[in-house]
């Protein structure tokens, strides 16, 4: 085996000049992934996910892109349902578990650093690959701070007031920073994250719709008030036809 060669394998290495090429592969199914946009507002933090749904033969409701981790917390994720699915069992696992043994809500910060180091023991043991899922975890603090989380293959974890994961990360992000506020209330929030979902296509808000005709996103919120809630479909479509005015 060329040296090249070696550090391309599945071993997870450094090649010579700093590199874990199957962590960059990890990152590069992440941004082959579906886009999910994250944005806090003053009570609470919206999740939107494009489901990008191809055919009319698919049940829209079965793809699965945004998750309920616990009351007060959600993730959308981008890359590998699978990878994403496995992250979020052990997500709400440790979350049911500091409900039993301390009695509160866990802190957001705390859930999501026990997942990153999940995440980064799979870049360094033998025999495994790094997990080609990225999330954004948005919820509310036991004190009501609300806070926005996105974390990367690698078990890096960087806090947002808004952000986004997938193919269309670069457009969504440069229209977030120009556009931004951290006055937004609920809906402007979310009609905020649509166009910035919208951006990853030139077809913008036309692509908001599956071949039957229904919206192409989930989205969910979670309040300072109400915990966490995924809006059903009749809910999300005023929200879309409210963004492409």
């Amino acid at each position: 085996m060329q040296p090249a060669q070696m550090y391309d394998s599945a071993a997870t290495m450094f090649s010579p000049d700093g590199r874990i090429y199957q962590v960059e592969y990890a990152r590069e199914a992440v941004k082959r992934g579906t886009t999910a946009v994250g944005v806090v507002y003053k009570d609470g933090a919206v999740l939107l996910v494009d489901k990008r749904i191809s055919s009319k033969l698919i049940e829209t409701a079965a793809v699965e892109k945004i998750f309920k981790v616990d009351r007060h917390i959600g993730v959308a994720s981008s890359g590998l349902v699978g990878d994403a699915r496995m992250l979020v069992a052990r997500a709400r696992a440790v979350a049911a578990n500091n409900r039993v043994v301390y009695a509160e809500n866990i802190e957001i910060n705390v859930l999501v650093k026990d997942l990153s180091d999940i995440m980064q023991a799979y870049t360094q043991n033998g025999g495994v690959r790094p997990f080609g899922a990225a999330f954004l975890m948005g919820g509310v603090d036991p004190d009501g701070t609300v806070r926005l989380y996105e974390t990367d293959p690698s078990g890096a974890v960087v806090q947002y007031k808004a952000t986004a994961i997938g193919v269309g990360r670069a457009a969504a992000l440069e229209f977030l920073e120009n556009e931004y506020t951290p006055t937004l209330d609920e809906a402007a929030a979310i009609k905020l994250g649509l166009k910035a979902l919208y951006r990853q296509t030139d077809a913008g808000a036309s692509a908001a719709t599956t071949p039957t005709g229904e919206p192409a996103v989930d989205i969910a919120v979670v309040t300072v008030k109400d915990g966490f809630r995924l809006l059903p479909q009749d809910e999300v479509k005023p929200h879309v036809t409210a963004s492409q005015a």
